[in-house]
């Protein structure tokens, strides 16, 4: 069997080791300029945000850690420990994300190609578990602004994919453009134990057409991974009894964007749901306030300066202050919480989001009683043209992943795909209102069967369904065919009890 995907590594696996140290072989700069660059790109903001979407997903919101502060005696704002601090988290941004994630990736994928040979190996591929890293692959797609999926072979010798979240991938590109990988350096973190203790170790990979190099990163230098090996190819496989490596002809690394500019979603969104946070704990705070509902006005027990008397109110809820021709003597001031004013701002809130994060509200007004397929559509609208946005990236993304899994099918002997396309159709998951196509579907007597069984909302495998279709068919004409013999057989009975011949 023939490796044609994949280049030998002989002496390319030496060449390795002057690839960072001397910097010349495929745009690939010195150690130290790389090991800068690492330092860089841990502390950008680029990968911050990364990390701050996965904190929004998760919950972890910045509301979690707000103190409760008031103007003190001073003028300057210091915390006071003795009122009420909530923190209230209404997940809005996870929910967002979800929504989204499973509008576009909750369905398997539909891939259409003239072959049946190559369409039955790439099911085979790109099957449920493939499916499942598709989805998470949205998932990070949305927090991170992109993420990447590693082609590879696992320890079994399957073919597999790998998801690579965008925190750990500092890529090198060929061009301008952003389309043609020079190579990627990865950081990650692993937990070992030494000794008796269990350590945090930053490991570094570099991947390349020629291989991979490994490091482990300590002060932000890069120092060989000895008990890994130094370097590695991407692929072992053994030939005349002896274990020969080889390599990928591209740098297998493949970046899944959600736009073209590498924009996470909670940059569009973060102002607003901490400000959905902060209504509901301020409101939160003063339901529980009972003192302030009722503010006391000490009279003629000692006047104090403005620093105080705010002081004092915010903290304790009381005032003093001298009355002339005023005993000494409490009166009260009644404070009310509307709650109106707070829901009006939690609504609007909620609002923005939505239509800053490209979602849909599923508690719209359009969807009241029985919504027809326009209100739906309409309701829909913003979240449809961000998944087009998405489809558009991914489409190319998927291009480049077919190129691998071609390579693997030639390789395994399946046979030579490259000049076969594949038209890869995202499944949405949208609502509908499945009386009304259906009746549109009937009444669309000019469409192909085939093209109304597949747009038909009960029809989740349309070939299947076309399959079932033409077998009812054959049954009815054989059905109607034994009538026919069967009458023919009956007039011939007849015939002859009449002395006909």
């Amino acid at each position: 069997m023939g490796f044609f995907p994949f280049q030998g590594a002989g002496t390319e696996t030496d060449k390795l080791n002057t690839i960072i140290e001397e910097g010349a072989k495929k745009g690939i700069t010195s150690k130290k300029r790389i090991e800068k660059e690492i330092a860089e790109f841990k502390v950008s903001e680029k990968r911050s945000w990364m990390f701050e979407g996965d904190n929004y997903f998760e919950g972890k919101h910045n509301i979690l850690t707000r103190k409760r502060m008031v103007i003190g005696r001073g003028g300057e704002k210091e915390e006071a420990t003795n009122l009420p601090n909530n923190k209230r988290v209404d997940n809005q941004y996870g929910k967002l994300v979800n929504q989204k994630v499973n509008y576009l990736f909750a369905k398997p994928l539909t891939l259409e190609t003239e072959s049946g040979a190559y369409q039955k190996e790439l099911k085979l591929v790109l099957n449920n578990r493939f499916h499942k890293t598709l989805r998470n692959l949205g998932e990070h797609a949305f927090n991170h602004g992109l993420a990447w999926i590693y082609p590879y072979y696992n320890e079994r010798g399957e073919f597999s994919f790998m998801l690579i979240p965008a925190y750990q991938v500092l890529p090198y590109w060929k061009d301008a453009e952003r389309t043609i990988l020079d190579y990627a350096v990865r950081i990650y973190s692993v937990e070992e134990w030494k000794g008796d203790k269990k350590e945090i170790i930053e490991k570094v990979e570099i991947y390349t057409v020629d291989g991979i190099e490994r490091y482990i990163l300590e002060n932000d230098k890069l120092i060989p991974d000895v008990e890994l090996g130094e370097t590695a190819t991407y692929l072992n496989v053994t030939k005349g009894g002896l274990s020969e490596g080889r390599n990928w002809e591209r740098v297998p690394l493949i970046p899944f964007r959600y736009n073209s500019r590498e924009i996470p979603l909670i940059k569009s969104v973060k102002s607003l749901q901490d400000g959905i946070n902060e209504i509901l704990s301020d409101f939160n705070n003063n339901m529980q306030e009972d003192a302030r509902s009722t503010i006391l006005v000490v009279h003629n027990y000692d006047g104090q300066d403005l620093g105080e008397f705010r002081y004092n109110l915010a903290k304790y809820g009381a005032v003093k202050v001298r009355s002339d021709g005023v005993k000494g003597g409490i009166d009260t001031l009644s404070v009310e919480v509307n709650k109106d004013n707070y829901e009006s701002i939690l609504t609007l809130f909620k609002k923005a989001l939505v239509e800053n994060g490209k979602g849909y509200d599923s508690k719209d007004d359009r969807m009241s009683n029985n919504p027809n397929q326009m209100n739906i559509q309409s309701m829909y609208l913003d979240i449809d043209l961000d998944a087009n946005g998405i489809e558009t990236e991914f489409q190319a993304s998927f291009e480049e992943l077919l190129w691998f899994v071609n390579k693997y099918l030639e390789h395994i002997g399946k046979g030579n795909f490259d000049t076969e396309t594949v038209k890869v159709i995202f499944n949405r998951d949208i609502l509908i209102n499945e009386s009304e196509v259906i009746d549109s579907l009937s009444k669309s007597t000019d469409l192909s069967l085939e093209t109304r069984i597949t747009q038909h909302p009960y029809v989740s495998d349309p070939k299947l369904e076309l399959e079932r279709v033409k077998k009812e068919r054959q049954e009815r004409i054989n059905e109607f065919d034994g009538y026919d013999d069967h009458f023919k057989t009956m007039n011939s009975k007849s015939g002859e009890g009449n002395g006909q011949e």
